[in-house]
């Protein structure tokens, strides 16, 4: 497919700037991916679709606050630097985007508030990317702690151009988060509350979790018109052994087996064995790219947010609920005035 097969007009107002009164208020359209139908819920109501036996795979991965705002040595320059992942715990590299990235060339050294965190730049790696060298007095759980105390939540500011609230550090996070190493949350997951979730474990409901640290690879935009010609950033990802016994029983008894959010569908057809069941994993990548036409193998059951234009989540949507269908939904979402985007409403399809 093409990717100009995926424009469509967005107004802006649509897009969700601030989380909702209720993880749980969010509105959920429903698509049946077999008749077409198309249904008008609350997300509250997903206990309705599920049943004895049924898995909702969730991603337990955990946000940090991955946004640091530091000056540069000599001109005082302010530089946002914001971490993507950690490349060697002991040498204390991590690779980061830097802006404006025109200032910032190997060898400057960066300065972060009055704290003793000191970063120096010691590669360049694409036109905003770099590789810093953390320099600090002390061990790792205390510069992660300095991170943690200096770091702002990394909300889409592209997108959501606003100050961060504390609000942002709560709801920019799942319930199930519990393995940092996150820029961004899995969305769809971001709706879950503790009551749902024991409406749903009542009905035989089993929660599974896998673990996808989202990077950029999620969010890199998409500059080729040939969608096979496009590579996505490997993705950090782990599926405990318990979870694909869980999941391997369910299918056997043909029963759903719910991603919750493109993360956790990508991790689930990351790891297919030859008999078509979930292999365990421990500590693995993944830089799959789902897009149609693509044979699901584990997950026959999605729920994901509704995604802006041309983006690599849309495309997995479109993958699992079939382009037609898909984009037929995003038409009336539009016309209903669902809201898009991180904070925004949600999609059922099964």
């Amino acid at each position: 497919m093409k990717l100009s097969q995926f424009k469509f007009d967005l107004p802006q107002n649509l897009i969700a700037m601030h989380p909702g009164e209720e993880r749980d208020g969010a509105k959920m359209m429903v698509v049946h991916r077999d008749s077409g139908k198309i249904e008008h819920k609350m997300f509250k109501d997903i206990v309705d679709y599920f049943g004895e036996g049924d898995v909702m795979v969730t991603n337990n991965t955990k946000v940090f606050p991955a946004r640091l705002y530091g000056s540069k040595e000599k001109t005082g320059a302010k530089i946002e630097v914001f971490l993507l992942r950690e490349l060697n715990r002991e040498m204390r590299l991590w690779d980061v985007l830097v802006d404006p990235a025109r200032k910032i060339r190997v060898g400057n050294k960066l300065y972060f508030g009055e704290s003793d965190l000191v970063a120096e730049v010691i590669d360049n790696t694409t036109s905003r990317g770099r590789t810093i060298r953390f320099l600090f007095d002390g061990d790792h759980e205390e510069m992660m702690q300095t991170i943690h105390e200096l770091g702002e939540t990394p909300i889409p500011k592209e997108v959501i151009n606003r100050d961060v609230t504390e609000l942002d550090r709560e709801r920019f996070q799942t319930i199930f988060a519990e393995e940092e190493g996150a820029i961004s949350a899995p969305t769809a997951g971001m709706h879950f509350t503790k009551n749902v979730m024991r409406r749903m474990e009542i009905e035989g409901v089993t929660f599974s979790p896998i673990t996808l640290h989202i990077g950029i690879g999620t969010f890199r935009g998409v500059d080729v018109e040939d969608l096979t010609k496009h590579k996505t950033d490997s993705e950090n990802f782990a599926i405990p052994q318990k979870t694909c016994d869980i999941v391997n029983e369910a299918l056997d008894n043909n029963k759903r087996i719910c991603a919750v959010g493109s993360t956790a569908l990508k991790s689930l057809e990351s790891s297919v064995s030859a008999k078509d069941r979930l292999n365990p994993i421990d500590n693995g990548w993944t830089d799959k790219f789902i897009f149609p036409p693509f044979d699901f193998k584990i997950g026959n059951a999605l729920l994901t947010n509704f995604h802006l234009p041309q983006s690599i989540v849309l495309m997995s949507a479109c993958a699992f609920g079939g382009y037609d269908l898909v984009t037929k939904a995003y038409q009336e979402a539009i016309k209903e005035e669902y809201k898009f985007f991180t904070y925004g409403d949600v999609m059922l399809i099964i």
